[in-house]
């Protein structure tokens, strides 16, 4: 079992940045990818960027490459996503999530078997 909460997200202008943390609990924590999504509005839930166990490996979505970057602190069981020169159309719900199998590379959300509450980011024009 993996308890999930995110937390940092909140209201910034055009070409701001934020840092969202993802506090984890559990011992399948550390043998676990974790991958962060974003559902905006009347949308369906997006991929956008997931990390190995390790951390040695990475994967990001088209859309943030470049921006965001996914790190993790396995002492502290955390999953952090740095998101840099935010856009309006980052405006979503972000929800981080636990993959035991440790397949960083997953996209789909029901590769994903524990999930956060999620965390607002607001991004103005």
């Amino acid at each position: 079992q993996v308890q999930l909460v995110e937390s940092g997200g909140g209201l910034v202008q055009a070409g701001g940045s934020l840092r969202l943390s993802c506090a984890a609990s559990g011992r399948s924590f550390r043998s676990s990818a974790v991958g962060w999504f974003r559902q905006a509005s009347g949308k369906e839930r997006d991929f956008v960027a997931a990390i190995s166990w390790s951390g040695r490996s990475t994967y990001y979505a088209d859309s943030v490459k470049g921006r965001f970057t996914i790190s993790r602190d396995n002492g502290k069981k955390t999953v952090y996503l740095q998101m840099n020169s935010l856009k309006p159309e980052d405006t979503a719900v972000y929800f981080c999530a636990a993959d035991p199998s440790d397949t960083y590379y997953y996209t789909p959300p029901y590769e994903y078997d524990y999930w956060g509450q999620g965390t607002q980011v607001t991004v103005s024009s």
